[in-house]
């Protein structure tokens, strides 16, 4: 069996201050940016409109392209030039429109670029209604299934840990989104499978640490609250390293050949992935143990 970082005794808990603070300006920056545009980038799953994928007969460049765009009357358009081999081929996404766009741009194209011949590769259109169906019904199944988590984790384990694994669980979907928003990337429903895909990844790394502590603060009753920890998290870590290096190679490569219609989701995963590890010790098991400690204190009992 294939095994990592044996015999370490890295004293995690020390430092939590810091990756508190870490996750705090993250949470923060990710508010301000939602506050400041009004929300996330929505594709044309929940906008409704229509998304284009035009081969064109040579390389072109994807500003000449916007160019042709607007002057033929589509201001606004989200354009996208695919990469590597595919460089000749553009993805377009229209918000609703009763035209169908394809012969004008084909015009267009044609005009701006004499001899240049363009091709519609694909064509998915999502009226505004159904558009609206979708986003609330990916609202509530994201709310659903952590609320199903939270009850989970709930039963299973004492407040102090189900505290902080809700937390945590918040926290990787919220950085998550963050992330997909600095980058100028759409919210689609590929993106919202991503974000149930990391809660369920998350709250399950979270739950393996989260045993060993409670077998390690029994058998350590008279250490500290954080030593005990520190020593749980240590004995997981070999674990948690490869099942994070995993799924992290597993992402890269479709980030890197999976094509365009799985590069966001990709991206959501790679994100998630990185984000779910460090949030297992930095902020389930942080949280736990700071609980703890205040609990404890309560009951007059000194503890660290």
């Amino acid at each position: 069996m294939l095994q990592m970082l044996i015999g370490t005794n890295f004293p995690f808990m020390q430092y939590r201050r810091f990756a508190y603070l870490f996750s705090f300006v993250l949470v923060a920056a990710t508010t301000t940016w939602l506050l400041m545009h009004g929300g996330p980038l929505l594709s044309v799953d929940f906008t409704g409109g229509s998304v284009l994928q035009v081969r064109t007969s040579r390389v072109l460049a994807a500003d000449e392209v916007r160019r042709a765009l607007d002057a033929a009357g589509f201001r606004g358009v989200e354009l996208q030039q695919m990469t590597g081999q595919n460089r000749d081929e553009f993805l377009l996404r229209f918000r609703s429109d009763s035209r169908d766009p394809f012969p004008i741009i084909q015009q267009a194209l044609s005009t701006r670029f004499p001899g240049v011949t363009s091709e519609l590769r694909r064509q998915e259109t999502v009226g505004p209604k159904v558009g609206n169906e979708l986003s609330h019904k990916a609202i509530w199944a994201v709310l659903w299934s952590m609320g199903g988590i939270l009850l989970y984790v709930g039963i299973r384990y004492e407040f102090k840990f189900a505290f902080g694994a809700v937390v945590a669980l918040f926290h990787d979907v919220f950085v998550v989104l963050g992330f997909l928003c600095f980058t100028g990337r759409e919210v689609s429903l590929t993106v919202v499978a991503a974000l149930l895909t990391i809660a369920g990844y998350s709250i399950n790394d979270t739950i393996v640490v989260f045993d060993r502590i409670r077998e390690r603060s029994k058998a350590l009753r008279k250490e500290k609250h954080s030593r005990a920890m520190d020593i749980a998290v240590n004995e997981t870590l070999s674990r948690t390293v490869i099942t994070a290096l995993t799924v992290l190679l597993a992402s890269l490569g479709l980030f890197i050949w999976g094509g365009e219609v799985l590069r966001d989701f990709s991206f959501a995963m790679i994100i998630g992935v990185c984000f779910g590890t460090f949030s297992s010790v930095y902020v389930a098991s942080a949280l736990a143990l700071d609980t703890w400690i205040v609990l404890d204190r309560r009951k007059g009992v000194q503890a660290e």
